[in-house]
């Protein structure tokens, strides 16, 4: 049960990733409604190549962090992330979940906008369940 709980993330992880690399060169697909914005046209911000390639990269290597947790491929962590590296995982995405209060998660204030919407139906829920599996993982 394990692995196939490590494959789903794994997968969910490269297609995250696949996905802020292809919008870090310009891909406009699926890009219209994933920034918070204040209003329909506002956004909170705009992040440019470089945070979302890091964003990319720090979400392969999630992938390849609960892959060497199911022991699916080897390598060597260090102790302290080996032990407590999931529930990291966990608590970034459950935090991410819970939200800001404002423009993202189950608490945002902003609830009419497009980013809103998209939030509230797939991204927050999406990012509770990464959390929940990572601690199921974990255990």
């Amino acid at each position: 049960m394990k692995t196939i709980i490590a494959l789903i993330l794994a997968v969910i992880f490269l297609f995250i990733s696949i996905i802020h690399v292809y919008w870090a060169f310009g891909g406009k697909w699926g890009s219209g409604s994933v920034i918070p914005t204040k209003d329909n046209h506002t956004k909170v911000a705009m992040p440019g190549v470089l945070p979302t390639l890091i964003v990319a990269a720090g979400l392969f290597l999630f992938a390849l962090f609960v892959l060497v947790k199911a022991r699916l491929i080897n390598i060597v962590l260090p102790a302290w992330f080996n032990n407590y590296g999931l529930y990291i995982l966990a608590g970034i995405f459950i935090v991410r979940a819970i939200g800001d209060f404002n423009y993202v998660g189950f608490f945002k204030k902003i609830k009419s906008t497009k980013f809103a919407q998209q939030d509230t139906k797939f991204y927050t829920p999406l990012c509770l369940l990464i959390g929940l599996l990572a601690i199921v993982l974990a255990n």
